[in-house]
């Protein structure tokens, strides 16, 4: 087991809300076919004033006054996202600039959906070793900014969010106890953002041809996805030398609930002891399992010493999963 403890999670949201019924009157569709096919009634949408990093600022404040430390005494930060406020620098390093603090290490990892997981890998290593030992691992996304509003296959899907937690050593009772990553950079074109990068730099035309938002083959990403989150779940379990009875709660991905019940199922998990955010926020991307932790945990779902089981799934095509003693 890394030993480590996640002493405080938090979240923030845009505050204005999008339903399946305000997306009727955008694109054709329904919110019985909507509701039907995702799960999802409404999501949260950022103004035209709001990046991701402002969302992820006010998530972090609050996993640190949970945590009863200061954004200040955090010395690495470490924000998960799709959706950077800039190509470059980091969106960490607006983070820090928002909160008004210096001298942390700060860096994205982008790794899509999966984003957070394998931010908290990389948090876990850097404590274990001793490199770290007050991280902030954040997910964040203004997803609503990349989608192409006239799509309907894809528009009905995200929303905008972050979440954050503190990660500190632990004393030996929590921590995580297997996680399972990966990638098959091969599927890339499958879900991707194509212009806006070196291979397709932002022009008048690629402008035009909506380039810079959401490009997804539904079907085929919904079969890898359930496959890749099912089995490093499963793997995480096993390398946790643990069963499936001994979780306590199981957070997936919020991409679906067919997704997310077909990894459910796979996994063997009963229906009540897998926690959902996806009805009121759709997929937030990097954000929805550290939204979910932190709800979780305001609602008393979290218990120390409890089994936390993750796992997630993005472009890439990535996948993580992780087994944690809360």
């Amino acid at each position: 087991m890394k030993s480590l403890k996640l002493v405080g999670t938090g979240s923030e949201m845009p505050s204005r809300v999008l339903t399946n019924y305000d997306l009727e009157k955008m694109v054709d569709t329904t919110d019985a076919w909507i509701l039907e096919r995702t799960g999802i009634r409404e999501r949260r949408i950022a103004d035209a004033d709001t990046a991701t990093s402002d969302l992820v600022a006010i998530a972090l404040e609050k996993a640190c006054r949970q945590a009863q430390t200061r954004p200040a005494d955090l010395d690495t930060i470490i924000v998960a996202t799709s959706t950077p406020d800039t190509v470059y620098p980091a969106t960490a390093c607006w983070v820090q600039r928002r909160l008004g603090i210096a001298g942390a290490a700060a860096f994205d990892v982008s790794a899509g959906c999966s984003g957070f997981l394998f931010a908290l890998e990389i948090a876990a290593n850097l404590v274990q070793a001793g490199t770290a030992s007050r991280v902030g691992v954040a997910g964040g996304e203004v997803m609503s900014k990349v989608v192409n509003w006239q799509d309907r296959s894809t528009c009905v899907l995200f929303g905008d969010g972050a979440g954050a937690a503190v990660v500190v050593p632990g004393d030996g009772h929590s921590g995580l106890l297997a996680s399972n990553w990966g990638c098959d950079g091969s599927l890339a074109p499958l879900l991707y953002q194509p212009a806006g990068g070196t291979r397709l730099p932002a022009t008048a035309q690629t402008v035009a041809a909506r380039q810079h938002s959401v490009h997804m083959e539904g079907n085929q990403v919904f079969r890898h996805a359930v496959r890749a989150m099912g089995g490093a779940a499963m793997q995480a379990l096993k390398d946790a030398d643990l069963d499936r009875d001994d979780v306590a709660l199981l957070i997936p991905h919020q991409a679906n609930m067919r997704i997310m019940e077909a990894v459910r199922e796979r996994v063997g998990i009963p229906p009540e002891r897998m926690f959902s955010v996806l009805e009121r926020y759709g997929n937030m991307s990097a954000a929805t399992i550290p939204v979910a932790l932190d709800e979780a945990r305001e609602q008393g779902r979290l218990r120390d010493g409890d089994i936390v089981l993750m796992a997630a799934f993005g472009t890439g095509f990535t996948w993580a999963a992780a087994a944690l003693r809360w």
